[in-house]
């Protein structure tokens, strides 16, 4: 018999979440990455009008909420991380009005919206850096000049490399430095600087007065350094997670900064929230970002490093869930963000890939705890390595000769309908160019195809809504169960999920009622053979 995207019938629609929970304690929340949803205008860039009309995709998806990559007035250096005002919306993506009215719409249709703050850095064009070029008084105090070493001062102020390649540090014409730990046009702030915590505050008030539900926290682990900025003694490149804390990321003092801010979050209703974007060493050190009076969710990184394999799955796992619950904060798991290659091709591409990417997905959304979902994750889009120089747009691409422009091939227009491009994502064409052999992964083309990843998401976070033994912490523990080698198997309350992570398939005694595959499963009701690189749902 088999078995696929078969549904529970639903006792409820409403979130699994437990009276007095927080909503994000079990959410699934779909990043936007606002250049390449949805273009509105026949610019060829996504803008937030877009994102507007292009909601109820998401609604019937069947998320809890939207994150929103930056939107702010940038001059694009760094796809709009690097910031010149904080308090306006760029015109590359509309204006203020546009932003009120996709947030009222998202409301409107049981979506909250989580937007971008980046506190890190500004844009070198912001008033504040340029006032520090100028040497106005007290202008550079806020972000990290310093002289150089060396005869004349020509040497930069220690040995730091900027995640991008090169040196963290960029000389103006007296001869100061500035350090910049990415781009050169993104000037690191200096979080000391009491003038620094203010203008944030100001900001996410600003935001929050507007409506938003929350803050994703981009570098929420650099904004203290280490004090004296010491050397690190190594020329390696910088990274952005390591083995132990650095002198410019993880270090201990974020934390006062991630308090001040739950208690301006807490201050207003309807449970608003920070997310932190944290590279912490460990799983221990990424629970601190979500201690009581901390932020609310922390990105699992290690989660979404983890190889193919199921004893590195399970013990990513097992040490995500016992870290957080240290704390007493559900986990956060992600597969995909706009920084890194698609899952579907990290775990090896083509039909492997995809099924691999399929199974991963169900995986992710079985573990208690909340859950991000990429664009264009839904529709398994893989990678996209083949662009042509002259459109990469990454810095890290241009700063390392070609030689790390790893994102701008997951930042490719996601396409919605059509047989060529750019298959509905706007009037005309689109920044990155999209592959020609899209046109059967589109939102229309997968929509009612019971096989497709489209419809597999769909039944997934439906069923996750569903079934009392799903969401978040408070719906029911995890616990492993034997399984033959290369099969992981756990159950919560009613609920087991497997996963074959072998090239073949493998026979096993059914643990329920399958409701749910990511590839047709055959089963007498005793016995079940899972197909290779799958992962099943159960009902018992």
């Amino acid at each position: 018999m088999t078995h696929e995207l078969t549904a529970l019938p639903l006792a409820s629609a409403s979130s699994n979440t437990t009276a007095g929970g927080g909503w994000w304690r079990d959410a699934v929340i779909y990043q936007v990455y606002v250049r390449s949803f949805a273009d509105s205008d026949g610019d060829g860039v996504g803008d937030l009008r877009g994102v507007r009309e292009r909601l109820p995709h998401l609604a019937r998806l069947g998320v809890d909420a939207v994150w929103l990559t930056p939107f702010y007035v940038s001059p694009q250096a760094d796809g709009g991380y690097d910031v010149a005002d904080y308090r306006a919306v760029d015109p590359l993506f509309g204006d203020l009005a546009d932003a009120d009215d996709l947030v009222r719409a998202a409301h409107a249709l049981g979506l909250r919206v989580i937007v971008d703050v980046v506190p890190n850095h500004t844009s070198e064009r912001h008033p504040w850096f340029l006032a520090a070029l100028a040497d106005e008084p007290g202008a550079r105090g806020r972000y990290l000049f310093r002289p150089g070493r060396g005869a004349d001062g020509a040497e930069p102020p220690n040995d730091w490399e900027s995640v991008f390649g090169g040196p963290a540090w960029a000389r103006v014409p007296d001869g100061d430095w500035y350090l910049h730990l990415f781009a050169p046009e993104q000037p690191d702030l200096d979080w000391e600087n009491p003038e620094v915590a203010e203008e944030f505050a100001s900001v996410l008030r600003f935001w929050l007065d507007l409506g938003v539900d929350g803050f994703r926290v981009d570098v929420a682990h650099g904004m203290v350094k280490a004090p004296g900025l010491p050397d690190i003694g190594r020329g390696a490149q910088a990274t952005l997670i390591g083995t132990e804390p650095l002198p410019f990321f993880d270090q201990d003092g974020v934390h006062e900064i991630h308090r001040s801010w739950r208690r301006l979050l807490d201050s207003y209703e309807g449970q608003r929230i920070g997310v932190a974007e944290a590279w912490a060493p460990t799983s221990e050190r990424l629970a601190l970002y979500v201690r009581p009076d901390e932020l609310h969710q922390a990105f699992n990184f290690r989660f979404l490093n983890c190889p193919w394999d199921p004893a590195a799955m399970r013990t990513v796992i097992d040490e995500s869930l016992a870290a957080t619950a240290s704390v007493g904060a559900p986990t956060t798991w992600v597969l995909s963000n706009h920084d890194v290659v698609r899952h579907v091709t990290r775990y090896g591409g083509g039909p492997r890939g995809l099924a691999r990417g399929r199974a991963a997905a169900l995986l992710m959304l079985a573990l208690p705890g909340s859950a991000y979902v990429y664009q264009g994750e839904e529709l398994g889009l893989p990678e996209v390595s083949d662009l042509p120089d002259e459109a990469r747009q990454d810095p890290a691409f241009h700063r390392s000769a070609g030689q790390e422009g790893l994102r701008d091939g997951c930042r490719v227009p996601i396409p919605w309908s059509g047989q060529e491009a750019p298959y509905g994502f706007g009037p005309s064409g689109s920044w990155l160019p999209q592959p020609a052999g899209w046109a059967e992964l589109t939102v229309a083309a997968q929509t009612g195809d019971p096989h497709s990843t489209l419809e597999l998401y769909r039944a997934a976070l439906e069923l996750r809504r569903a079934v009392p033994g799903l969401g978040g912490p408070e719906s029911g523990p995890l616990t492993w169960q034997g399984a033959p080698d290369g099969v992981l198997l756990f159950t919560r309350p009613g609920f087991a999920c497997t996963l074959n992570t072998r090239a073949a398939a493998v026979e096993l005694p059914a643990p329920g009622r399958p409701v749910l595959s990511s590839a047709p499963v055959e089963t007498d009701g005793r016995t079940v053979r899972l197909p290779p690189d799958s992962c099943t749902w159960w009902a018992f």
